[in-house]
């Protein structure tokens, strides 16, 4: 269990089990909430604190899942929360984004580091939990519910549209928004209506983050309940050389990252790639492994896109996981926001 400590905010703790260890981890320092503050973790004995070498928004988004913190919406470097003391725990993390638990990311081990406590790494969550539920959903299509002040509650679909299904598929890494039902379509909730005339520009990383009205005012019934369909893919660029808007193509799939044959790979479906990750137009479609060779899955092939998709999974192709590629033939893709 979380060892009682006592500081003048609150903060949560969580502990993780691991083989014959246990590690808890929590949010601390100057200024912190309950979802934001210096990441510490307790190991061996003695709280420590996190290195901010290579600390990024993934990094960011495993702590704050592991705590029920919503979404991440910031890593803070540089003992952004004040300096922590005694030991380093962890230096060089570098996590993909879908661990469970920061212990699970790559790191130099236990211990190791060549850090400061000015370096000391930090998170700011939106402190939201989001779900989807009701009547026929999925995993990554139902209705929206959040969980604020202690209870579920569902958002009223008052001027609820694409853009904002598609913070609620990016902040539940349920790929691209396919569509934005309304009139509780996937059934009515119960208890709270928390948000209602919700307004995205498509680009939060969280539907908190949106114009709204003020927590639990509306004007709304659950007959009006919002619900999304994403497409429950995730997509990445990868590989050497690759930059946020370049790289080798690949896709998150039955728990797994996997690669794009490039058989047929042309500019219409990296278009349509270019599109889904907010990277502008299309430059190139590159093949043979451009950007280096992948490993592991290899979960599409022979894709076929018009170009006009809103998301690749959108696209033909014969099936995840069927064909007959190495990853010599890796896909990948070049967008013009690599060049803004």
């Amino acid at each position: 269990m979380c060892p009682m400590l006592l500081y003048n905010t609150e903060y949560i703790c969580i502990t993780i089990f691991m083989g014959d260890d246990n590690f808890t981890i929590r949010l601390t320092g100057s200024g912190s909430t309950r979802c934001s503050g210096r990441v510490e973790i307790y190991y061996n004995g003695a709280w420590g604190t996190v290195c901010d070498d290579g600390w990024d928004l993934n990094d960011a988004k495993v702590v704050c899942r592991e705590l029920n913190c919503g979404t991440a919406l910031s890593a803070p470097q540089s003992a952004h929360f004040g300096q922590g003391t005694g030991q380093i725990w962890l230096d060089d993390v570098d996590c993909s984004g879908s661990e469970r638990s920061l212990t699970e990311c790559q790191h130099i081990g236990f211990g190791a580091h060549n850090c400061g406590h000015g370096e000391d790494a930090g998170v700011v969550c939106s402190g939201v939990q989001i779900r989807l539920a009701g009547s026929g959903s999925t995993r990554c299509s139902g209705r929206v519910e959040i969980y604020y002040n202690g209870s579920w509650g569902t958002v009223c679909d008052d001027g609820w549209d694409l853009n904002d299904a598609k913070v609620v598929c990016r902040e539940l890494g349920c790929g691209t928004a396919l569509s934005a039902p309304q009139s509780a379509h996937f059934g009515q909730g119960t208890g709270q209506i928390w948000l209602d005339d919700v307004s995205c520009s498509g680009s939060e990383r969280s539907l908190p983050e949106c114009q709204h009205g003020r927590f639990g005012t509306h004007n709304c019934g659950h007959g009006e309940d919002a619900g999304v369909v994403c497409s429950g893919v995730q997509i990445r660029l990868a590989g050497s050389g690759s930059t946020q808007c370049s790289g080798r193509v690949e896709i998150y799939y039955n728990d797994t990252w996997g690669t794009v044959c490039d058989d047929g790979w042309d500019l219409n479906d990296t278009k349509v790639v270019c599109r889904e990750l907010d990277c502008g137009t299309a430059l190139d479609a590159t093949e043979l492994a451009h950007f280096g060779q992948g490993t592991g899955q290899i979960w599409l092939d022979d894709v076929s896109c018009s170009g006009s998709e809103r998301s690749l999974t959108e696209c033909q192709h014969i099936g995840f996981g069927t064909h007959n590629c190495g990853h010599g033939e890796d896909a990948g893709v070049v967008c013009s926001d690599e060049l803004l």
